[in-house]
């Protein structure tokens, strides 16, 4: 099967879906890889090393969506990449259609097979496509809030981790799962008083027994949220509902009762984010001002360290890559629950619910898209 690897065009978007050592492993299974030049330059992989691999180079990215009936991508179909989208064609890269419409709009209209990493699921619930980078995500957003509470970007200047004498910032995670907990590890790293906010009291009952530092857990409400969002130095908004649109739980007003020169960083920004006031940012223009609170709301976090991001999603998605270019994206789903359920789009319609539901238009399953039926 031909694959492709074009150059993502997201603003501030530097990783590339695949490593040449990636790009190696599919050209010794007796696949065709494309990549586009340059495509991973921001990361530090150079043309020369592709074609080491055995790829080929190609200068015009709609060769390469017209030559490869397997695109690999790291973000969403934008601007001009929508009319490459065409009938025949597997699209697999993060999707988040759910914030997304354009995309999902010309995904049906082209009648392309969407599989989304963020919503590939294991029979345990996890989502190891989406994990690597929301570990990435959650570690660089206590870094950045770091950053934002400084003086001389906008903050109120305080030290995260405080000196002896002077306490420590207070830092509030909303969400306890992969982000949050990174983010919470980091955070307490840097010496900062944490507190993490989850409906889950098992998942507190756990984080209590592995994390090390000045922290408390506290179990989701709007009243405990709004308390918390008061008193913090830093507001990371790490929930998450897979392939969904994220639930506002942090409001405006609870926003307007924190302090000036306060930060939000908000992870969940890709599907919309869990913060009222959050609206999409880039790396080129990442924050703006609420109530003089500073909101950091980039919807490419992990594209800020692309190497590292790189060889992460890689690891993960490589072997989701061979099998459908082994066995062609329709029979690789049937083979494999898990892939089957990172189907979004397929022929012309959604197969996604919660996408379906965000958006607002009708969808069919899963298993009607593959031709499977009850028992199979």
């Amino acid at each position: 099967m031909g694959i492709g690897i074009p150059r993502e065009i997201k603003d501030g978007e530097n990783r590339v879906a695949l490593t040449p050592t990636g790009a190696q492993a599919l050209e010794d299974a007796g696949h065709d890889v494309y990549v586009q030049r340059n495509a991973g330059a921001g990361s530090g992989f150079t043309d020369e090393q592709y074609v080491a691999a055995g790829a080929d180079i190609v200068d015009d990215p709609s060769v390469l969506f017209s030559k490869c009936d397997l695109v690999v991508k790291v973000k969403e179909p934008l601007g001009p990449e929508l009319g490459y989208l065409r009938p025949g064609l597997t699209l697999f890269t993060y999707l988040h259609l759910a914030a997304a419409r354009e995309a999902a709009e010309a995904l049906l209209r082209h009648q392309t097979t969407g599989i989304a990493y963020e919503t590939v699921r294991l029979p345990d619930g996890s989502l190891p496509l989406l994990q690597p980078m929301s570990e990435v995500a959650g570690r660089l957003s206590a870094q950045i809030g770091a950053r934002y509470l400084e003086r001389h970007f906008g903050g109120m200047g305080t030290l995260l981790g405080g000196v002896p004498g002077v306490p420590p910032a207070k830092a509030v995670v909303i969400g306890a799962g992969t982000v949050g907990t990174n983010a919470a590890i980091i955070a307490l790293g840097m010496g900062a008083h944490v507190t993490i906010i989850d409906k889950s009291a098992p998942r507190l009952r756990y984080l209590t027994e592995v994390l090390r530092g000045s922290f408390e857990t506290v179990v989701a409400s709007s009243s405990s949220i709004a308390e918390a969002v008061r008193d913090a130095d830093l507001v990371i908004g790490a929930v998450l509902i897979a392939g969904a649109s994220a639930p506002r739980v942090v409001t405006r007003r609870m926003v307007a009762s924190m302090k000036p020169g306060a930060v939000i960083v908000d992870v969940a920004v890709d599907q919309g984010g869990c913060i009222e006031t959050t609206r999409p940012t880039s790396h080129h223009d990442p924050v703006y001002e609420v109530d003089g609170v500073i909101h950091y709301c980039v919807t490419n976090m992990p594209g800020a360290v692309p190497r590292t991001s790189t060889m992460a999603l890689t690891n993960a998605t490589l072997p989701y890559v061979i099998a459908i270019a082994h066995h062609g994206p329709l029979e690789a789903m049937r083979l494999d629950p898990a892939l089957a359920s990172g189907l979004n789009t397929h022929q012309g319609r959604l197969t996604n619910a919660a996408v379906a539901e965000a958006l607002r238009l009708p969808c069919i399953t899963v298993d009607e898209a593959l031709g499977r039926t009850q028992g199979d």
